[in-house]
């Protein structure tokens, strides 16, 4: 809409509706009071600052979802530059805060009374980080380095209140606030002129996304040469926050433990590679450390390419047992719902066994521990990993904890929905399954046979997408036979496929275990539970074993039909979460879309119930 019309709808209400309309439709539930608010003072605010400007036809791009992410920049002005006549985009991130100041030690985090001074990114920050990721994704904007600049607009704010902000100079987003009301409309001007903008506005949202670069792919660059991970809003924060506390850890007596939960794609292991390349340049000693073998070894594997002293730094859990007290500066535990509840091996002598949990020595082993998890994502029995494990176990050492609560999501096509399409199918979140939304930012089918999801799967592969079949661990998983060929274990009917190889060698064409989800030869091979959790790929096929079938108007856990031996030997409640929380791992693996088959007839019929869309043939 334009600016003027933006005005209008301002006036009369019906633009908030809409709004409230459209978050209920993307993410099945009603916007906050305070997003209303947020809609209600600061809106208004801006349409006025664009007329008093007379850039009435400039186009308003309201709540614009960013390529392949679910954060939404407040505004986007779309149109003409006044001098060169290219297209001209500014972002606008609105802000109702009054007064706010910086967190000592971190000069980009600002802490905000009305939030309850809970450290949060400066708005310059997060607005300038939206520039660069907009053009970063944006295949229009990729090559134009002055299209995109921000502004920060504290619309309640005078200047003193905010002082300590203006701090934070940046050439491309700035930062106005009530007091300077006059000069960012002086500013607006000389980035848009007072000519239509739609065409601009439909150049930039009909633009093709580039896809973001895949986690093991940038590992190398980010670690060894220091490329970067752009870290959106509380990505950047729980960084920061971990920055600080490593600055701040050789001066102070006082521990601090960092706790950073977000669900799959929120970005989580980006924010620990980012923080090794940070740590491992400045001089401080740092380790990364998971509960998952596959992990470990293919991060070892990509950084080991460059430099084969690298690796060393990607270790597990179990190796901190005789750690030096605070020997490391940082650790990060990578994965943290993996974590057990001791250290010690089966093979382990009981005399050499530690008294400590393994949570214990994780906090004693740095003077900075961070944890990063998705409790979700614990699918073996003894996986005990939790916020509240970590808070107990760090109070209880008198320790400072920090929690930061990652609000993006980045896989899954940045689609909240489909995250929260399968919590809601799984029941994992309470309400039952629901409808299926059709969405631009993700594709989910579900397949009649096995034989029509690998076709599909195939023509998404063989287009350049990187496409991968996983499924529950309900058929025996032999060895390779004498001849080095892989056994098909996986057969439903006719259709016959191995599972991916076990071995850290590879064998007949298939790649090492840990390599399965990066390396181009794992499409043909189906993965397991254990070998695809924390990975990702554009496509994503699964497959619903016999060991959860749907019966009636509710999932039923089959023991009986579960090969993983582990998981059998838990009691029936903790065998039924283990089971869901492994089809939540392999459901959420995808960038772009989801293929879904079930073996089970009521199963499918159920998920055809849901998911209005068929496999289709593939360009």
């Amino acid at each position: 809409m334009s600016a003027r019309a933006l005005f209008e709808r301002c006036n009369d209400g019906a633009l908030f509706k809409r709004l409230a309309q459209k978050y209920r439709s993307v993410l099945f539930q009603n916007p906050s009071d305070s997003e209303r608010r947020s809609w209600e003072n600061s809106l208004p605010a801006l349409a006025e600052v664009l007329c008093d400007a007379g850039l009435d036809d400039v186009e308003v791009l309201v709540e614009h979802q960013l390529p392949l992410t679910s954060l939404r920049a407040d505004i986007v002005l779309a149109g003409s530059h006044p001098t060169t006549g290219s297209p001209s985009y500014v972002i606008i991130e609105l802000k109702q805060w009054s007064e706010a100041r910086l967190v000592p030690g971190a000069d980009n985090l600002c802490l905000v009374e009305r939030m309850g001074n809970r450290p949060a990114l400066h708005p310059v920050a997060q607005v300038r980080r939206y520039c660069d990721y907009l053009q970063d994704f944006t295949n229009v904007l990729s090559d134009q380095e002055d299209a995109v600049a921000g502004v920060a607009y504290l619309h309640y704010a005078a200047d003193p209140g905010v002082s300590e902000l203006f701090r934070f100079p940046d050439a491309k987003a700035q930062l106005f606030t009530d007091t300077s009301r006059g000069e960012l409309i002086r500013y607006l001007r000389t980035r848009l002129s007072a000519l239509d903008g739609s065409p601009e506005g439909d150049h930039l949202l009909n633009s093709p996304h580039a896809p973001g670069r895949q986690l093991m792919r940038a590992a190398a660059a980010e670690i060894i040469d220091g490329g970067e991970f752009l870290l959106m809003d509380e990505q950047e924060v729980a960084a920061r926050l971990v920055k600080r506390a490593a600055n701040l850890s050789r001066q102070s007596d006082q521990k601090e433990v960092i706790v950073i939960s977000g669900g799959p794609g929120s970005g989580k292991s980006i924010i620990a590679l980012h923080l090794m390349g940070h740590l491992l340049r400045n001089g401080r000693s740092v380790v990364h450390a998971t509960g998952s073998k596959s992990f470990t070894t293919t991060l070892r594997h990509v950084v080991g390419t460059k430099n084969d002293r690298i690796p060393k730094l990607f270790r597990y859990f179990f190796d901190f047992t005789d750690a030096e007290r605070n020997g490391l500066d940082v650790l990060i535990c990578d994965e943290s719902h993996r974590m057990r509840q001791r250290s010690a091996r089966q093979d382990t002598y009981a005399g050499h066994r530690s008294s400590r949990r393994q949570v214990e020595e994780l906090i004693d082993a740095a003077r900075v521990p961070v944890f990063l998890l998705d409790e979700h994502q614990v699918v073996r029995p003894g996986e005990m990993g939790s916020v509240k494990t970590i808070d107990e176990a760090a109070h209880a050492r008198g320790c400072i904890v920090r929690h930061v609560n990652l609000n993006s999501q980045f896989r899954c096509g940045g689609s909240r929905a489909y995250e929260y399409w399968v919590l809601r199918l799984l029941g994992l979140e309470p309400g039952g399954p629901i409808q299926w939304q059709p969405e631009e930012n993700f594709e989910l089918l579900v397949a009649e046979s096995p034989q029509e999801m690998e076709s599909y799967l195939r023509g998404q592969q063989d287009s350049g997408y990187t496409s991968r079949m996983t499924a529950g661990f309900c058929w025996s998983w032999s060895d390779p036979g004498t001849d080095g060929s892989l056994v098909d274990d996986v057969v439903i009917d006719a259709w016959r496929r191995p599972w991916n190889l076990r071995s850290e060698q590879p064998l007949g064409g298939a790649p090492a275990s840990s390599l399965w989800a990066t390396d181009p030869s794992g499409f043909g091979q189906i993965g397991c539970i254990y070998t695809a959790q924390g990975f990702e790929y554009a496509w994503n096929g699964v497959i619903f074993g016999p060991d959860l079938v749907w019966r009636g108007n509710g999932w039923r856990a089959v023991r009986g039909e579960s090969k993983d031996h582990t998981v059998k030997k838990a009691m029936p409640e903790a065998f039924d979460r283990l089971i869901r929380n492994t089809y939540k791992v392999l459901l959420t693996r995808g960038l772009a879309g989801a293929v879904l088959y079930s073996t089970d007839p009521e199963t499918r019929a159920m998920l055809a119930s849901l998911v209005p869309a068929g496999v289709k043939q593939c360009p």
